[in-house]
């Protein structure tokens, strides 16, 4: 079966057959790096075993909107094995971001499982070796995260389409970097100060993550489809506010998710103390003691019952129906910009239906 055969949603494409296919891709070529990196022994491949650990699960957004961006312009790949070699770049650079972003945020956990700092640090503990394990756990995310990232280009580069192709969906994966790196710095620098606004926590959002997850995907594949300038406006006219509502909905399962489902702890952003859009729209109207509560409360351990207390705090101030509105308002931009892309008409199909997942999920 090949992707995109068999209906499962309202557009008729098989987003379950897709991340298999592009599981099996990466797996590929994690196969392939693990060759490379063989001469060097068993710690070389610790790293790719973890690196393998950091591209599985996940719904893989990044890679299907890669993949239905370049077929917004070309319905009919030209060499579908390289067009997904492409998207799966994304999923690389997406893994890479997130062992770097967990270890500058402390998290404990990924997806249910160990950070990667984290799972390195215990390694180091469990083997009594010399040194900080704490030193030790956060050298290999980074070193990890590099890795991914390094990864990440080389499969873009080598993914078997043209030149003319490649040339220019380098140049906005070059961007797309250059914008989550900033926007990771952003992020660091809210949280150092303690304060951030709702304009500048959607300043942080827009570059950390909603370009990235979202708007960027879509050029890279269009790029790799020979789309102009004005296609690609258009797209961004339908990634950007997607991206936008994607990482505000991140926000409050952030908050409000069930760790069960998340893989995250409970109120897990809360006690991390992330100045988020949904925590700026809280301080900003809750009432001032339960403002100060909130604001004192960020960034330190919490018991499950302050968890819930700081959930009632944020759900009184009208914070979460707030976002709830401008995820709603957002992705209905983005949906009816799509209509006017000039996308093909299947694309546009699919790129509803994920528009639909990614801002109405719980995971």
């Amino acid at each position: 079966m090949g992707i995109g055969d068999a209906p499962r949603t309202v557009s008729g494409w098989d987003a379950a057959t897709f991340r298999r296919d592009l599981d099996e891709t990466l797996t590929g070529f994690l196969d392939a790096q693990a060759g490379v990196l063989s001469p060097l022994g068993d710690d070389a491949a610790r790293l790719v075993t973890e690196a393998r650990v950091a591209v599985a699960g996940g719904k893989k957004f990044r890679a299907a909107f890669c993949y239905w961006g370049y077929r917004a312009v070309e319905p009919a790949p030209i060499d579908p094995a390289a067009l997904l070699r492409a998207c799966a770049s994304l999923e690389l650079l997406h893994a890479s971001a997130l062992a770097h972003d967990d270890l500058m945020d402390a998290s404990d956990t990924r997806r249910g499982r160990p950070a990667t700092h984290r799972a390195f640090e215990a390694e180091h503990r469990d083997l009594s070796w010399r040194g900080d394990p704490t030193q030790y756990g956060a050298a290999a995310a980074i070193l990890v995260g590099d890795l991914l990232q390094g990864w990440a280009d080389e499969l873009l580069r080598r993914c078997g389409l043209g030149w003319d192709r490649v040339g220019p969906a380098l140049e906005v994966f070059d961007l797309c970097r250059t914008e989550v790196i900033a926007g990771q710095f952003l992020d660091v620098s809210v949280q150092a100060r303690g304060r951030a606004d709702v304009d500048t926590a959607m300043t942080v959002l827009r570059y950390k993550s909603a370009k990235y997850s979202i708007e960027r995907p879509l050029h890279v594949g269009a790029a790799l489809a020979g789309a102009d300038a004005v296609m690609l406006a258009a797209l961004s006219d339908v990634g950007l506010p997607l991206g936008e509502a994607f990482q505000l909905r991140d926000d409050l399962l952030g908050v409000f998710g069930d760790p069960e489902v998340t893989g995250k702890p409970a109120g897990d952003d809360l006690v991390e103390g992330k100045r988020t859009v949904l925590v700026a729209h809280a301080l900003a109207t809750a009432p001032a003691a339960d403002a100060e509560l909130l604001d004192a409360s960020l960034g330190r351990e919490l018991a499950p019952a302050e968890i819930d207390r700081l959930r009632d705090v944020i759900d009184a101030s009208g914070a979460r129906a707030a976002v709830e509105a401008t995820i709603a308002e957002l992705a209905e931009h983005a949906v009816d910009a799509l209509g006017r892309s000039g996308a093909d008409p299947h694309a546009q199909a699919v790129l509803r239906d994920l528009a639909a997942a990614a801002t109405q999920r719980s995971l």
